[in-house]
């Protein structure tokens, strides 16, 4: 019988039998391309009966009425609990257990494709002579003993398996061929869409030996725009054999619950498109800027600022101080360019951001909205290149002036130019909502020539227009817009003199020429 056949060889140890002893197909490794036997290469020992031993196992083979292929493994425990199962450095057990490689279960993914540069191990059952690691050359093929220059570029690890055991099968009869993946080559993968640096790039694996996943890609290609559409990434794997193999990618998914399968290991030759979002969503923006995929948060960005601003134009913004690793927002760079003016519409500013598939996209900010309920996500983070545009106001509110005077984007100090009939005239540094008497103060306060009566307020406004009023000045009143109103930005107030002393500049005005001809008289008296 086949079974006390094999179970006396077992016991028997290496030198009981001499022949090749089918065992059947469930015994043998999964990957084996042997239907149903495996060369054991058991050296025949002294006194052993070959022939008997060979008669009773074609008679099994005939009959097969004990057991066939289809027997389970688990038929056999004591056999196996019981003897050696070392067979000349193999073992039963590494025969009927699935094969782990020293890397990631990941890398045993059928789809995974040989190429320049992996080093393999091969194990040709009980002929360690055919046996041991390779490299694949840069043509994709390998040298074998006794077979030579083989191919196996663009071969999975079961397919190679099977073509290099039908090379092997003249030599060694029921060959049995096993491929490890020792160390797999760098992994060269096409970057596009919305990253911050498309291109080609050469991944290796990481330190715990995993391979590279779509996550570390992004992470080499810079990281993702804010413009990106992480619910539909696309992954195009080429193929052996027909078209390319094209799977989505939900990033967000893995962002929101841990989805790790939205996070795929890449193969060589894998390309990774980010296609453009329609639309933004300031939640979502927000979310995402938090993000690993995305830029580094610590860079300084180019981000260009008009309308109505102190200093509109490029600048360049990075992270506030104390803010962590945050990216620069909309109000971080309206402060870099000095703040609104008091006409600035903070209900309808636009960020107008470039793509990469070309149209601009305009995504609309509401900092009023900001500042009367603290929705902080109208204050998105801003990336490389963005356009901030502040548009005027129709109509100005005094009221809400106020309020935006005081609003941490508008500026620290505004300039006020006070001229006339004071101690120090000239441009005044003051705080935002100075009223006019305290700018007045701060210029020294009227000198005694001056009409402390009333002043002259001069004011630019946006539109190009220049409006003059005389305004009562009383020092003693709280800020109201009659007698003591809020300064803005370049305003000029103008102190006049008093009546006495313009009265007295015309005396002195109509006497000057008297005096030099009283001085030159009095001169000549001299002599």
């Amino acid at each position: 019988m086949l079974v006390s056949a094999v179970t006396a060889c077992v016991f028997a140890g290496s030198t009981a039998c001499g022949s090749n002893v089918p065992i059947p197909q469930s015994w043998t490794s999964p990957h084996s391309t042997s239907p149903s036997t495996v060369n054991s290469r058991i050296e025949a020992g002294p006194g052993s009966d070959l022939s008997s031993l060979a008669e009773a196992i074609e008679e099994d083979d005939k009959d097969r009425s004990v057991i066939n292929d289809s027997t389970p493994v688990q038929s056999l425990p004591s056999v196996l609990e019981t003897s050696d199962p070392t067979i000349s450095g193999a073992t039963l057990n590494d025969l009927m257990t699935p094969r782990v490689d020293n890397l990631s279960p990941r890398i045993l993914d059928e789809t995974y494709r040989l190429g320049a540069g992996d080093l393999i191990h091969l194990d040709v059952f009980n002929v360690p002579e055919y046996s041991g690691e390779h490299q694949i050359l840069a043509d994709g093929s390998l040298n074998l003993p006794m077979v030579g220059k083989f191919s196996v570029g663009g071969m999975n690890l079961n397919q190679a398996e099977e073509a290099i055991a039908r090379q092997y099968t003249p030599l060694v009869r029921h060959s049995v061929v096993t491929l490890r993946l020792l160390q797999p080559r760098p992994l060269q993968v096409a970057m596009a869409g919305e990253v911050n640096q498309p291109g080609v790039y050469t991944l290796s694996l990481t330190d715990s030996r995993q391979f590279p996943t779509v996550v570390d890609a992004l992470k080499a290609a810079g990281g993702m725009t804010q413009t990106a559409d992480l619910r539909q990434i696309q992954l195009q794997r080429p193929q052996a054999a027909g078209p390319p193999l094209l799977t989505t990618v939900d990033l967000w998914e893995l962002l929101q619950n841990g989805d790790l399968s939205q996070n795929p290991a890449l193969q060589d030759g894998d390309t990774l498109f980010i296609p453009t979002a329609a639309q933004t969503s300031l939640v979502e923006t927000h979310q995402l800027a938090t993000a690993n995929v995305i830029a580094d948060p610590n860079q300084t960005l180019n981000i260009t600022v008009v309308g109505q601003v102190l200093r509109p134009g490029p600048h360049q913004v990075g992270p506030s101080a104390g803010s962590g690793a945050q990216h620069p927002t909309v109000t971080q760079a309206i402060q870099t360019a000095g703040g609104i003016t008091p006409t600035a519409d903070i209900r309808r500013i636009q960020v107008r951001r470039l793509t990469r598939s070309g149209p601009e996209q305009v995504i609309d900010i509401d900092l009023w909205a900001l500042l009367q309920t603290g929705d902080r996500y109208q204050d998105i983070p801003l990336q490389q290149g963005d356009t901030v545009f502040i548009p005027t106001v129709a109509a100005l509110n005094p009221t809400e002036s106020t309020q935006l005077a005081a609003a941490s984007f508008s500026p620290d100090q505004i300039q006020v130019n006070v001229v006339g009939e004071v101690e120090r005239p000239g441009a005044v540094q003051v705080q935002p909502n100075t009223p006019l008497n305290q700018a007045l103060l701060a210029a020294g306060g009227f000198n005694t020539r001056a009409q402390r009566t009333s002043v002259e307020l001069v004011r630019l406004h946006a539109d190009g227009a220049v409006s003059r009023r005389e305004i009562k000045v009383d020092l003693a009143q709280n800020v109201n817009e009659e007698t003591n109103p809020v300064l803005q930005n370049n305003d000029v107030v103008i102190v006049k003199r008093s009546n006495l002393a313009s009265v007295t500049d015309g005396v002195r005005q109509i006497l000057s020429p008297l005096n030099a001809i009283f001085g030159i008289q009095g001169l000549l008296n001299l002599f």
